[in-house]
């Protein structure tokens, strides 16, 4: 028998698995109170906007993959916002910058999150608005048990609050002070700014109408005059340690609607895999499964040095490509056929020895071979990322500036066999100084654009950012839907390709997959600035064997082992044929819980 750290969550009644107990506890009882997925989902995802603000807020980013019990496929529910109109690279070139900061209201895209959810409810949800924020509502007035995590984020961004964000520091330091984990805290600008979308929406008669007066006081009333005075008048310090005005303006706010989209997918021993598109970096996950069948990967036992050396090397690959040919396909030319098909997983098959690659190598596709040059090009320039950026070296706030945040997860089947797997990010505490009456900042995704031209991510008005968020769902072989996902950033994938590989090759449940030991490479082009690449990089939890450990460096691997139960946040939720519902939470951390009947 193989002992797991939680129980396998069994039931036919409905499961939510979320980054946080509290968060999970509130979209269980929406799936009690006759709420659907998308209700829970909701729930839980403005419950996360409260009780972890240091990964998530209001004003950042949601994809959510939907995958309706009476459909063939999920969709995606797209809520990554696009630059504003102001955001040229003319103008940021004139700003001094060669890199986007990773804090500042430059750093900002339009707001997407909240639309996404409107979007969600709006097609797929049965309760009202009022019972799905009210939780929220609640803990960011009465207050919530907060995070150690969080209050050490809030400690090492309190210098910079009280220096050069107040509207941060009258919000997170409540009384002047770091505030203690486990105490209460309380936000009341936020539950000041969803109690008067609330009064707004129930202006209109039917659950339809309030939820479209909601959407509509967001993007054009109140909340986006909030952000549209307060991103004019204010010249915030920035990443690079310079206080620089923003571009986001309220008609950028107006004229931005969250899509609903297909998705793109792979086939890999007989399960289907379901990603966002090309916008994303989700389809990292399917062509390194790609690559991987190709190799061979089911021969390799899941704690052997093997198994680990063909997944990295897969994805470096992957991620390679990533970097060249990924981004919007709304504004660019994306050669995804080619990228997910099994020919070109062939040819990279091929580019794995049994040693560890130290270079940066995106495939050569036709037409396409000037967007990997630059992409190496861009990877030499940039180097390592160690002390890279304007402003580095002269100690300025910059240091603190530039305090990036991860993500939150939040999976979903309720008891019809509809299921959600989404993935909130932005807008995080140390992203932004908080936006007065609204009691939380905006978001620093656009990060995540360069400034150099002619490539898919360069940095474009109504362009989406590259993101790193990335939900999935999977089909089994015997008709089993599941969704899953973590938080991470340029990790998520990583965890998930093991993850899932576990469940496909070793015939694990999904928390026996979640439990055992994890590992990624930072052999990429980070997406967080300052975007360094680690040649050969490899972290590991110390759960592998030392045997294993030596035998990758032997490989060549630039092995750095963690701490214990240090890499990865995965949850999950499943359906069986027969009705059967299974959840899952990583132990790591003690905040992600899984709860079902």
């Amino acid at each position: 028998m193989t002992f797991t750290t939680r129980p396998d969550i069994l039931g036919t009644f409905g499961a939510v698995a979320t980054t946080h107990w509290i968060a999970s506890a509130v979209g269980m009882r929406m799936l009690e109170a006759g709420g659907t997925a998308a209700d829970a989902a909701a729930a839980a995802g403005f419950t996360l906007n409260v009780v972890e603000p240091h990964l998530n807020g209001p004003l950042g980013d949601m994809p959510a993959l939907v995958w309706a019990a009476d459909a063939e496929a999920p969709r995606m529910i797209c809520g990554q916002g696009t630059a504003p109109a102001g955001a040229t690279v003319a103008h940021y070139r004139d700003q001094g910058l060669d890199l986007i900061p990773g804090a500042g209201h430059l750093a900002t895209v339009i707001p997407g999150a909240f639309d996404a959810w409107i979007v969600m409810l709006s097609l797929h949800g049965r309760l009202t608005l009022r019972e799905v924020l009210e939780p929220a509502i609640h803990y960011a007035r009465h207050g919530h048990p907060i995070l150690a995590r969080v209050c050490d984020t809030i400690a090492g961004q309190a210098d910079l609050f009280r220096a050069e964000w107040p509207t941060s520091a009258a919000v997170w330091l409540p009384g002047g002070d770091v505030p203690q984990p486990g105490a209460l805290f309380r936000n009341v600008q936020l539950a000041d700014f969803w109690t008067r979308l609330l009064e707004e929406a129930e202006t209109a008669s039917g659950r339809e109408a309030q939820i479209e007066v909601a959407r509509r006081a967001f993007r054009e009333g109140f909340v986006a005059e909030a952000i549209d005075g307060f991103v004019r008048e204010i010249e915030p310090m920035d990443g690079t340690g310079v206080r620089r005005k923003g571009v986001l303006t309220g008609a950028d706010m107006a004229g931005w609607r969250a899509t609903v989209e297909d998705t793109v997918s792979t086939r890999h021993a007989g399960w289907e895999v379901f990603k966002g598109g090309f916008w994303s970096q989700g389809p990292v996950q399917l062509q390194a499964l790609n690559i991987l069948d190709a190799l061979g990967i089911a021969g390799e036992a899941p704690l052997s040095d093997g198994f680990v050396h063909k997944v990295t090397e897969a994805l470096k690959l992957a991620f390679a490509d990533r970097e060249a040919f990924y981004g919007d396909p709304d504004h660019a030319d994306i050669p995804a056929d080619r990228l997910l098909s099994p020919d070109y997983a062939r040819e990279r098959a091929t580019q794995i020895g049994d040693t560890a690659s130290r270079d940066l190598r995106p495939g050569r596709i036709v037409g396409f071979e000037t967007l990997a040059d630059a992409a190496i090009a861009r990877s030499a320039r940039i180097g390592t990322g160690a002390g890279a950026g304007l402003g580095g070296g002269e100690p300025t706030m910059a240091h603190l500036a530039n305090r990036r945040g991860d993500t939150v997860h939040i999976d979903v089947i309720d008891r019809w066999g509809t299921m959600v797997s989404a993935t909130p990010s932005g807008g995080w505490l140390q992203s932004n100084p908080v936006v007065p009456g609204l009691g939380v900042p905006l978001n620093s995704r656009a990060q995540m654009f360069w400034l150099d031209e002619g490539l898919p991510t360069t940095l474009a008005p109504g362009r989406r950012p590259r993101t790193t968020l990335s939900p999935s769902m999977a089909r089994a072989p015997d008709g089993t839907r599941m969704a899953y996902g973590t938080p991470g950033g340029d990790q998520q994938d990583q965890w998930q390709l093991t993850f899932i590989l576990r469940m496909i090759h070793h015939g694990m449940t999904p928390q026996q997959a979640i439990d055992g030991p994890l590992f990624h490479t930072g052999h990429l082009q980070a997406s967080f600035y300052p975007r360094g690449l680690k040649p050969a990089h490899l972290m590991i939890e110390p759960a592998f064997a030392q045997a294993t450990l030596e035998a990758l460096r032997a490989r060549g691997h630039a092995v750095e082992v963690s701490e214990p139960w240090a890499v990865g946040r995965l949850t999950a939720a499943l359906r069986r044929p027969d009705g059967v519902i299974s959840a899952a939470a990583t132990p790591r951390l003690m905040q992600a819980y899984a709860i079902g009947r």
